[in-house]
């Protein structure tokens, strides 16, 4: 069982994201609509706090056990490894570049909207698999892939499920967010710790 004490943003980051999910989901279903990521209010209303507060709420209860149970398993991981601020960096600063590509990627789809912590937490994944490319992580909680192979795999997935999706679809996965999320977390994990590079490269020489 994972001490939370010993990482006080995970735990603070797991208890906002439920409780306002919960809160959201159970009494004010209206305020999805209110605090999700949607280009088109953010670029001609101004409305830039959907950055953030989009990451915070979950459309259903499974979404948001997902997203929980994977930030609980990594979050104190790399919250150890970076510490307080590093990690607080790592995960918003992820969050910004989720909604930063897919900002970009769906600027001219006046009906596109999304909610989720996923793509912070793709950033907390990949700056994972950065530091442990051959840790066994288990597919659907069932399969196990080593980490690389995990991260190769769901950049080529996002990438060729954004090509497919129509223009002006909506609903589904946000891959972009995704796709966003795990490249932000990336960068900002080597501008952390410039060392995680020579590291990754000599365990996957060796």
């Amino acid at each position: 069982m994972l001490d939370l004490t010993q990482t006080p943003v995970t735990l603070l980051l797991l208890i906002l994201n439920i409780a306002v999910s919960l809160y959201v989901l159970s009494c004010k279903p209206a305020l999805i609509d209110r605090l999700a990521f949607k280009p088109e209010r953010i670029l001609k209303q101004g409305e830039v706090y959907r950055l953030v507060t989009a990451g915070f709420v979950h459309i259903n209860g499974v979404h948001l056990m997902v997203n929980m149970i994977t930030l609980y398993f990594f979050g104190p991981w790399m919250e150890l490894t970076l510490g307080t601020l590093g990690f607080l960096l790592l995960y918003f600063g992820a969050e910004l570049t989720a909604h930063g590509l897919s900002l970009i990627i769906q600027r001219n789809n006046p009906r596109y909207a999304a909610v989720g912590a996923s793509g912070a937490i793709a950033g907390v994944l990949f700056a994972f698999c950065l530091y442990e490319p051959f840790r066994l992580l288990f597919l659907f909680f069932v399969i196990p892939i080593p980490a690389i192979l995990f991260a190769i795999g769901f950049v080529a997935i996002s990438i060729v499920a954004m090509r497919r999706r129509e223009a002006g679809q909506v609903g589904g996965l946000a891959h972009e967010a995704h796709l966003g999320g795990a490249l932000g977390g990336i960068v900002i994990v080597l501008l952390l710790d410039p060392n995680v590079l020579p590291r990754l490269l000599d365990q996957l020489g060796g």
